[in-house]
């Protein structure tokens, strides 16, 4: 049985005004079984937090990392932690 975690992922390059939170929901929602969101930070960053199971977040983890995403990527800094629930779904914050 898979345990369910969190991501959370820093994405810093040009992630801003090129799509790439729509292009990181339609990931999600390909993948199935996510729930969380993308959220655009004032510093430039893009955040991404995604709750399901380790197997699926690890794949939403390597296409941000290494996938054929909007705009660049020059790197990302993630976390994993519990669940904390609370999401409907996967959405564009």
């Amino acid at each position: 049985m898979s345990e369910d975690v969190r991501l959370v992922a820093w994405v810093r390059g040009r992630v801003q005004g090129v799509g790439f939170r729509w292009f990181t929901r339609a990931k999600a929602l390909e993948i199935g079984g996510l729930s969380g969101f993308a959220l655009n930070l004032a510093d430039g960053r893009v955040q991404v937090v995604a709750e399901g199971s380790r197997a699926r977040c690890d794949g939403l983890l390597d296409w941000l990392q290494d996938g054929d995403t909007p705009g660049r990527v020059d790197g990302v800094t993630e976390i994993w932690d519990t669940p904390r629930g609370g999401y409907d779904g996967f959405v564009i914050r």
